[in-house]
């Protein structure tokens, strides 16, 4: 048995689930989420408690068990809570602004870079090189994150670029003079 889709998911309060066949809803104070599973896995709820179980013990079933746990566990956590994930923009003349749901990076390109936000994402700049990317689907803000950090990567010699807040960039030695 799977050691993480064995476990429980406990249900905050405010939040209601709806569990329709493989489709569930979950609602919460931040918004609501629908995902449609695979039919090897089963829900059901108990007082407080989500439980996730297989069908059968199969290959895709044994799969799927953990993964479908997470992902239901994320979505609880989502409208409850929500996610976000902080970019930090290093650089000289690098900067980003916000201008409605559009964040404008300059990142020293001959133009700026507009990325637009999807629905269900926010955008927020902090000093001009901190970036936030919030919202209550995880698997979204993850990648619109990494979507804004692949505008410039930051590059091993100098560090400039774009990095997720803690990431450690490891650098390498320049080329050394004549003497």
């Amino acid at each position: 048995m799977s050691r993480i889709g064995k476990r429980p998911i406990p249900i905050p309060k405010g939040v209601t689930v709806t569990i329709d066949g493989q489709t569930v809803s979950v609602k919460g104070s931040k918004g609501e989420l629908t995902r449609t599973f695979p039919p090897e896995i089963l829900f059901s709820q108990e007082a407080d408690q989500l439980l996730v179980t297989r069908r059968d013990e199969s290959r895709p079933a044994r799969q799927r068990h953990g993964l479908c746990r997470t992902l239901l566990a994320n979505m609880v956590e989502g409208v409850s809570q929500g996610f976000q994930r902080r970019l930090e923009i290093q650089g000289v003349g690098y900067r980003a602004a916000v201008q409605g749901t559009t964040l404008n990076l300059s990142m020293g390109y001959s133009h700026p870079v507009n990325i637009p936000a999807p629905d269900g994402i926010q955008f927020a700049v902090e000093n001009n090189t901190n970036v936030i990317v919030s919202g209550i689907d995880k698997e979204l803000v993850g990648n619109t994150a990494a979507r804004v950090r692949a505008v410039r990567k930051p590059e091993p010699y100098k560090g400039k670029g774009i990095r997720y807040q803690g990431e450690v960039v490891r650098r390498k030695a320049g080329k050394t003079g004549k003497k």
